[in-house]
């Protein structure tokens, strides 16, 4: 699928937004309770990304996680980039379950 597909699809998920640089690139920002909240969600995005052999760019302070995606194999996005899109917000989900409890 080309790039402008996936672009139209990352449009669906909700908080990602295309980078202000001159990238096709999506990024959003999680914020956690704490550090360890964050590093846990951290690792299990890590886990996820070396299964699929695709590693998300991110910046981490404190209980802040900023992650962008892009594959730049293809200089853009790919079926790659959508699917841990959906996997991180999957995992922020669960992350961020007991929050509130």
């Amino acid at each position: 699928m080309e790039c402008k597909n996936f672009n139209k699809k990352f449009d669906e998920i909700k908080g990602w937004e295309k980078t202000n640089d001159e990238r096709e690139a999506y990024c959003k920002t999680f914020i956690f309770k704490d550090f360890k909240q964050a590093f846990s969600f951290m690792t299990s995005i890590a886990m996820k990304a070396e299964q699929m052999n695709h590693h998300p760019e991110w910046e981490n302070v404190y209980n802040k996680v900023k992650i962008t995606l892009t594959t730049h194999d293809v200089g853009g996005i790919s079926k790659l980039d959508y699917e841990m899109a959906l996997f991180v917000e999957e995992s922020y989900k669960v992350s961020t379950k007991y929050i509130n409890a």
